[in-house]
């Protein structure tokens, strides 16, 4: 069905029958550089835009899908850890406690260990943290810092991993 108007259509048929072979080459000619046209811009140029940022992304997306197993493989290290008893995850917290430098105290309640510090560096306090975690196997539950010149200052609760979650 056209939705051109009767009349529209009878006069575009009469001028294409009076039109000389010429010009109805021409005419073919423009309707198939359109159609191709349209054709590209609205199929193969987006399909050729995704395949070529598909080749760019290409590398970037293993490195990320290596780092998610690296870290997924890690996680699964962590939970096939058996739990340590809360003497030994209370020694290893003291042996840990010195990286947070000479004003870090803590004092430790039940199955769990108030960490107070005053002036730790964030590299310091990052790698203290994965010490806890990795070695006394006792996770950060409350954490109140603060940032003052490059320096952290607060109280950090932890919780020995044998103990139920809060």
């Amino acid at each position: 069905m056209s939705t051109l108007p009767a009349s529209f259509q009878a006069a575009l048929r009469q001028r294409w029958a009076q039109s000389n072979p010429r010009e109805k080459s021409l005419l073919r000619a423009a309707g198939a550089l359109v159609v191709v046209a349209l054709l590209w811009w609205a199929a193969i140029s987006p399909a050729l835009r995704t395949l070529r940022d598909a080749q760019t992304q290409g590398p970037a997306l293993q490195a990320q899908m290596q780092a998610m197993q690296t870290l997924q493989a890690r996680a699964q290290a962590l939970q096939a850890q058996p739990p340590l008893p809360a003497t030994d995850s209370k020694a290893l917290l003291d042996a840990a406690l010195p990286t947070l430098g000479t004003s870090a105290r803590m004092t430790v309640g039940g199955d769990r260990a108030t960490v107070t510090l005053d002036g730790s560096t964030a590299q310091a306090l990052a790698q203290w943290l994965a010490q806890v975690r990795l070695n006394a196997h006792a996770r950060p539950v409350e954490l109140h810092l603060t940032q003052s010149q490059g320096l952290w200052s607060g109280r950090l609760v932890l919780q020995w991993a044998s103990a139920p979650a809060p």
